[in-house]
This record gives C-alpha cells, structure tokens and sequence, in this order.
C-alpha cells in the first residue's frame, strides 16, 4: 500500500511513482538530468521485447520507478517526469513490486530482463528493494550449478566471478552464504580425491 502523508489526510501522496520514456522521445542527458535533481531512482533494462496481448510487439521502452524520501504529490511527481520526458505518472502501491516488475521478475509469461542491467540512481539499491528470503535460496542453488557445471572449487574463484558478473550471488555470498558454499565446494574437491585415489 502506498504510504500516505497524515497531515493531507492520506489523500494523493506518497513517496513512490513511476513514469515510462521511450528513446525517441526521451531528452538528451535525460538520465543526467534525473541525477540532477537528486532523487533515488531505478531505471529498467530496455523493455525491446514486450508483446502486447494483440501478439503485436510493444515500442521499446524504459521503466523509471522515483523513490522519494518525503512523501510528494502526483503533480509533484509528475513534474518530475516531464522534466526527463517521462509518458504518464502513477503512484506505486509496493515499491518491492514495481522495482521486481523492472525485469518482470515475477511474471514469468513476459520477456525477461536481467537485474544486472538495471540502473540505480542517487543511491537507490535495486537489490535491497527486491530480495525476497527465497531468493537467497535460489542464489545458493544457481551458485551449486554453476559450479559443478564449470568444475569450479575454488572459493576465491566463484567470489570473483559473482562479483563480475551475478551481484545477486555476491550479495549472497557476503550475508550469509559463504560457509555453505565453502563446505560444499570442500566436498567437492574430497569427493575428487576419493576418486582418483580409488582409481
């Protein structure tokens, strides 16, 4: 639910919106000018690949979800999304909805985008907003895979690839995963051993 301001009597304001832009509409330095104005931000991967229902494809655009930390009005909001050449406003009832919707993380049925593309602005965290405590499971169980997938046991070696490229399991790693990961990779590399010396 949208958190609402007490003194306007929760009516018409709330700290997050969000707005679509399309490139060839969008301003020049328009993602220079949303820094500007010092607002925390996540802008979407390129949505190129969204069908609408007809089977026709959607025009390419960007999602841009605004994490205002008082409380704003839609005009307020709206405002804001001219000034980037943002096409409409709404309020945000779940910023955690909205910033998963950026990838379509929870509607399977849609094109997929990767987190890895989307763009955090003014010290928004698009992980912090999005991590469910299931996710840390998948994390694990994607990290397993890959792995025994690319003969992988070397910790440091699975840290540093999770640093390049998949910050969803560096995230991981550093909260709370790395005993899992280290023991299973340890087993690994006794299982190993087992086998050669048994040859």
């Amino acid at each position: 639910m949208a958190e609402t301001s007490k003194k306007q009597g929760g009516r018409g304001r709330t700290r997050n919106y969000a707005t679509v832009l399309y490139p060839e509409s969008a301003p020049p330095k328009w993602r220079e000018k949303l820094e500007a104005e010092h607002v925390r931000a996540l802008i979407s991967p390129l949505h190129d690949r969204d069908i609408n229902p007809d089977g026709k494809p959607k025009k390419p655009h960007w999602h841009v979800l605004f994490v205002f930390d008082n409380v704003k009005s839609m005009e307020q909001a709206k405002t804001l999304a001219k000034k980037i050449g943002g096409v409409g406003c709404e309020a945000v009832n779940s910023v955690r909805g909205y910033a998963r919707y950026l990838i379509h993380a929870d509607n399977p049925e849609k094109a997929q985008y990767s987190a890895n593309e989307v763009v955090s602005v003014n010290g928004a965290d698009f992980l912090d907003l999005t991590t469910l405590p299931s996710d840390k499971y998948k994390a694990i169980g994607e990290m397993l895979d890959w792995c025994v997938a690319n003969d992988v046991l070397s910790y440091g070696e699975l840290l540093m690839y999770a640093r390049a490229n998949q910050q969803d399991w560096f995230r991981v790693l550093c909260d709370s995963a790395t005993m899992v990961m280290k023991e299973f990779l340890k087993s690994q590399q006794w299982e190993r051993e087992q086998t050669i010396r048994n040859q």
